[in-house]
């Protein structure tokens, strides 16, 4: 029985196993997320004729009409010793590059409005679009799915000129909020009149809380997944497939061998218990005729009667 339990055992890890990538294909990236890796792609695009220190506006593809974005490259040093200047953002000297790199790229990003689509948030409404600064590094301007560099300022805080801002509702005092690469809120005060500060990058926004109820969720943000993306999630669906069926014809095997040692085992135990029952009957002596050995029964049954013992 012990075998049998190991493979009973077996065949539920197969099972699991068999279903595990189909869970984990189902789980979709943060739309943000993906959404800063699409951006960082066009970006890298508008570098026809790179030239350091000098800003490229991208173009976005049409179903992101309304987000503007830019790349301007940089020596790692120069942004250290100089700070630079770069649309909304006044970057002060100190910033420290983490991990270093020669060269490095600072994305911009105005979601306009898509800004309440991909960070929204719950009793505020936004002032002015969303800004982003995302700093990747620059050695191959080809590349795409890039991970983001760490930049933090070491002497004076990073400033943020909000240009397109709406009035403030009388009452309500705006704040600055700042999305983190993690998806956590941060919210601090105006530093001067649109204007927020920070040390590091993320996205960045002024907004004021809601007076009027909040509206109920939105729709999730679609995906802007290029053609790219699409092959390779086509192409992820074949192979869970292909090993799905994989799965299923080796599962069909096991259990074909579970069924056969199981007939086998059952077969092995009807002969032992054939052995056993012959084995209760009566033991018979043996006993030496001769040069050979004969079973013989320990009492005569019938005494034997000699025909001459009826004779008148």
């Amino acid at each position: 029985m012990g075998l049998l339990f190991r493979s009973l055992v077996v065949l539920l890890m197969l099972l699991s196993s068999s279903w595990l990538p189909i869970v984990v294909a189902q789980s979709p990236a943060s739309s943000a997320r993906e959404l800063d890796a699409v951006l960082q792609d066009y970006a890298y695009r508008a570098f026809v004729h790179p030239r350091t220190g000098v800003v490229y506006d991208g173009t976005v593809p049409s179903n992101l009409t309304g987000i503007k974005v830019a790349g301007i490259r940089l020596r790692s040093g120069s942004l250290r010793s100089r700070g630079v200047k770069y649309k909304e953002f006044d970057i002060p000297i100190g910033v420290v590059v983490q991990p270093y790199v020669e060269r490095l790229v600072l994305v911009y990003q105005n979601l306009g409005n898509w800004s309440n689509e991909y960070y929204p948030l719950s009793g505020y409404t936004y002032l002015a679009p969303m800004l982003g600064l995302l700093a990747y590094d620059a050695v191959n301007l080809s590349a795409t799915n890039l991970p983001q560099l760490d930049i933090r300022s070491s002497t004076s805080p990073i400033k943020i000129q909000f240009s397109d801002v709406k009035s403030v509702p009388d009452g309500s005092v705006a704040k600055c909020v700042w999305f983190d690469l993690r998806g956590n809120v941060n919210f601090s005060r105006v530093v001067a009149k649109s204007t927020c500060s920070t040390v590091q990058q993320g996205h960045f926004a002024l907004v004021v809380e809601s007076t009027a109820p909040s509206p109920a969720p939105s729709a999730p943000a679609p995906s802007p997944v290029s053609h790219k993306h699409k092959m390779k999630k086509n192409m992820k669906k074949v192979w869970i497939f292909v090993g799905s069926i994989l799965g299923g014809i080796l599962l069909l095997v096991l259990l074909a061998m579970l069924l056969a040692w199981l007939k086998k085992y059952q077969q092995k135990k009807k002969m032992q218990h054939m052995e056993k029952a012959s084995e209760g009957g009566e033991a018979l002596r043996m006993t030496s005729v001769g040069s050979a050995k004969a079973p013989a029964a320990m009492v005569t049954r019938t005494q034997p009667t000699l025909e001459t013992e009826y004779a008148p």
